[in-house]
């Protein structure tokens, strides 16, 4: 699954409109136009495709973080945690991925099961907490495209009612 397949359906799922996409990403601290963010949006074999980085869809989800839960306030004396970012190598992307939209949309371990329900796979709450483990923890599991694309089919059936 590529990172534009991940915005087009988070995009679809979530009811996102191309300016609100320009903004989310402004969010996520990547300045883009209009015009940038649809060439985002298009297919491969649409002219004018443009393909969407590691950088970049990390920057959408960070953004859609900001979008959807508002700005980090901190308390007197708390510090910020280090942000993790995303590399352009990286194997644990998918994990990533459910890691940040699991983030934006406020979602506890039942909810994110009963996504993966209406999407038509069932993991057991240890599975789902093997996704969320540091990958150098001994219970870590690499999440594949199979969890991610399951997981948006979810959300969008939970958000668009279809």
């Amino acid at each position: 699954m590529t990172n534009n397949d991940v915005l087009r359906r988070v995009r679809y799922a979530l009811r996102i409109n191309d300016k609100t996409m320009t903004e989310i990403f402004n969010l996520g601290d990547l300045e883009l136009t209009l015009e940038n963010v649809i060439d985002l949006l298009k297919k491969p074999e649409d002219e004018g495709f443009v393909n969407c980085n590691n950088k970049t869809l990390d920057a959408f989800l960070t953004g859609l973080i900001t979008y959807k839960r508002g700005k980090l306030q901190l308390k007197p004396g708390q510090t910020a945690k280090p942000v993790e970012v995303i590399s352009n190598s990286a194997k644990n992307l998918n994990n990533h991925i459910l890691r940040k939209l699991r983030i934006a949309l406020d979602f506890k371990s039942e909810d994110m099961l009963a996504a993966f329900k209406l999407g038509e796979v069932i993991i057991s709450e240890s599975e789902l907490s093997a996704l969320f483990r540091r990958p150098d923890h001994k219970n870590y599991k690499e999440c594949g495209d199979k969890y991610v694309r399951t997981f948006i089919k979810g959300i969008t059936l939970m958000f668009r009612g279809e």
